[in-house]
């Protein structure tokens, strides 16, 4: 410190002792001989004044923290060491100026928002206060979801029935724009069924066009129906006459629009999809006029009139005696989908057995009962209601067939020799004698 101001009163002496003709240059400087020597002075005598106020700052400074500010000495690597630390010490930042740019000493800040009163995207904040609304959002159900959550309630509706059940439960699910998805995912479901859930999905079909459905929504799912065709033709080989079928049932009970096969007309290059709309148009062309299509699928279960039933049986009752295929038999019965109606079957099998001349049809009414008794196909609670209805009608079957008892006997006896029925419903077949005696 002391050389500092023995060069800065030198220096301050300079212009004094240099006054003479004999002027020394400092060797170390390079002043420009162009300058005068007032020019030189007072550059001199700026540049000691800086010397000094620098110095007496510095000095001032240290005997004041000295004298009033005691001394603490912090060891490398103690916490006290992070105080003094300015630096992000989570190294988690992302290297961004702070307060976007607008902090800092010496400066203005962030510019400040512009808003045009006349943007429609503007939102006066102060007028809004208060009438802040809000609401839950529940996101659509992803494909994975929309499986699991809708095809149960499908399968327990082929089970069920009741449409009403179906509704309660979709309007519980969040679909948004995947309606559509539901009749094409019970039309699909159905394909692969029974005939009887076909005619299931077009009542529900029916049912909720109106209530949850569009018209719209119909008619995409059966879009993406005829896009998917040649897909669906791997597992359902009838999938275009079914998918036909539901066309125009659809088209009849006003679940599609009236001109919805117009739409595809010089529009179809698949064959399969040509052949399912043809199907459609032929079915709608022989039931014009008709308001539904009730028959479409040929059976409808347990839905079907009793005496449309009754034909049915007495029909296929006929193609056993012609043919003597059992199993085709069995097919038949199958598809009428009336487990609980085979009773009937029964019935005019034996009626059958009993008016008959030939002594050849009672034996091969006899080989189909025990086939169907055999597989199982045909219950022994359905078996004895059979057999008792006809022991029950003996006196109206007498009238028109004279020789009824005996025939009955025999029947009956024969078909206990081959394990057909057991020996108390045996027992109980009438006889003559007893009819007299009554």
């Amino acid at each position: 410190m002391g050389t500092e101001v023995q060069q800065c009163d030198t220096v301050a002496l300079a212009p004094e002792a240099l006054s003479g003709k004999d002027c020394i240059v400092d060797p170390e400087r390079d002043w420009p001989t162009s300058l005068d020597r007032e020019q030189q002075e007072a550059r001199l005598r700026a540049k000691a004044k800086r010397r000094q106020r620098k110095s007496s700052s510095r000095d001032s400074g240290r005997e004041s923290f000295s004298e009033n500010v005691d001394v603490v000495v912090v060891r490398p690597g103690s916490p006290t060491i992070r105080v003094f630390d300015r630096k992000c010490r989570s190294g988690k930042g992302r290297g961004l100026p702070k307060k976007g740019g607008a902090g800092g000493k010496g400066v203005w800040g962030a510019p400040p928002e512009v808003y045009d009163l006349e943007d429609p995207s503007y939102e006066d904040e102060d007028a809004q206060e208060g009438e802040t609304v809000y609401e839950t959002v529940v996101l659509e159900l992803d494909d994975e979801e929309f499986n699991k959550a809708v095809t149960p309630i499908i399968q327990e509706y082929f089970e069920h029935g009741d449409t009403s059940e179906v509704l309660a439960l979709l309007e519980g699910l969040t679909l948004g724009r995947r309606k559509y998805e539901i009749p094409f995912l019970a039309v699909n479901l159905s394909l692969d069924g029974k005939a009887s859930h076909r005619e299931l999905t077009s009542c529900l079909l029916t049912d909720l066009v109106g209530k949850y459905l569009s018209s719209g929504d119909m008619a995409v799912a059966f879009d993406v129906l005829l896009e998917e065709l040649p897909e669906l033709i791997l597992d359902t080989p009838a999938a275009p006459q079914m998918l036909g079928q539901f066309i125009a049932r659809a088209i009849a009970d006003h679940v599609l629009p009236a001109d919805y096969l117009e739409g595809y007309k010089g529009k179809v290059d698949c064959d399969h999809v040509r052949v399912t709309l043809n199907r459609a148009a032929v079915l709608l062309s022989m039931k014009r006029g008709v308001l539904r299509l009730d028959n479409v699928w040929g059976v409808g279960g347990g839905q079907r009139p009793v005496k449309e039933l009754v034909k049915e049986m007495n029909l296929l009752l006929e193609e056993y005696l012609f043919s003597e295929d059992a199993k085709e038999a069995e097919r038949c019965v199958r598809e009428l989908e009336v487990p609980h109606f085979h009773h009937e079957l029964v019935y005019e099998a034996v009626v059958k057995a009993v008016e008959s001349m030939n002594r050849e049809r009672p034996k091969r009414i006899m080989k189909l009962l025990k086939s169907f008794w055999e597989s199982g196909f045909v219950t022994a609670d359905q078996m004895i209601q059979g057999f008792t209805r006809v022991f029950s009608m003996t006196q109206d079957l007498h009238l028109d067939i004279p020789n009824c008892y005996p025939a009955l006997e025999s029947f009956v006896e024969l078909c206990y020799l081959e394990g057909v029925i057991s020996k108390q419903l045996h027992d109980h077949c009438p006889t003559e004698q007893v009819n007299n005696s009554c």
